[in-house]
């Protein structure tokens, strides 16, 4: 009886031993890494609108002729790096780096399928605090919101209106915000996938320019989704 006593105290001290471990496991798996900051390599795509909400001048009268009724941006897909840093375990704020190119085509009207702004090139610079939640597994969903600037680089008239005599284009560079939701996925020895969706409020006024004069000019919402996913690295 002794015995057996003495060899079910062991195998009790050893099933304590293993749950022990396996929770100790499971917390490690499950704990965010220690490190403060995260880098994301990301495949983003860009699906903006292009839409006229307002015509602001047009004196060639390509809006009153109905040669132009609407508008629409291209979709495009770019890299993205995204730079986070935790203050705490919950707690973040991320910018993310990327230049991604357009043109605008007329969507309705007489030309429509015409390019009017071609090699539109554009930073949506944008700044974002986020809350995480820890789930099991090294799962953590995440929501975020925050400010943002689309800085238009470049853009060219097309061949199109550069035959109705436009010889130069302007887009304006402009602030909106931006709100986001996502989730990281720790894998181990900081790695980890993301997947990332931002919706933005911003838009644009477009000018057409015919020498000096200013032939068409129009507001236009951008308004556009970030769809991205890719893998990080918190150290």
């Amino acid at each position: 009886m002794r015995k057996l006593t003495k060899s079910a105290a062991v195998l009790a001290v050893l099933a304590c031993a293993a749950l022990a471990g396996t929770a100790q496991a499971q917390d490690t798996q499950t704990q965010a890494p220690a490190g403060k900051i995260q880098v994301k390599l990301l495949g983003t795509a860009v699906l903006p609108s292009g839409a006229i909400t307002k015509v602001n001048s047009d004196a060639a009268g390509l809006v009153s002729s109905g040669a132009v009724g609407n508008t629409v941006a291209s979709d495009n897909a770019v890299p993205t790096v995204a730079i986070e840093y935790f203050f705490t375990p919950n707690i973040s704020v991320e910018t993310i780096c990327c230049v991604t190119g357009h043109h605008v085509s007329i969507s309705q009207g007489a030309a429509k399928g015409q390019v009017a702004v071609d090699n539109v090139q554009i930073i949506p610079a944008t700044f974002t605090a986020k809350y995480h939640v820890q789930l099991p597994y090294g799962i953590k969903p995440y929501a975020g919101v925050g400010p943002t600037m689309f800085i238009v680089l470049a853009d060219n008239p097309s061949d199109f209106v550069r035959s109705l005599g436009v010889t130069r284009t302007k887009l304006s560079s402009e602030f909106g915000v931006a709100v986001q939701g996502g989730v990281d996925i720790a894998i181990g020895h900081g790695f980890g996938i993301s997947f990332d969706a931002k919706k933005y409020w911003v838009g644009t006024n477009s000018h057409f320019y015919a020498g000096a004069t200013e032939v068409l000019s129009a507001r236009h919402k951008l308004d556009p989704w970030l769809l991205s996913g890719g893998v990080s690295y918190r150290f």
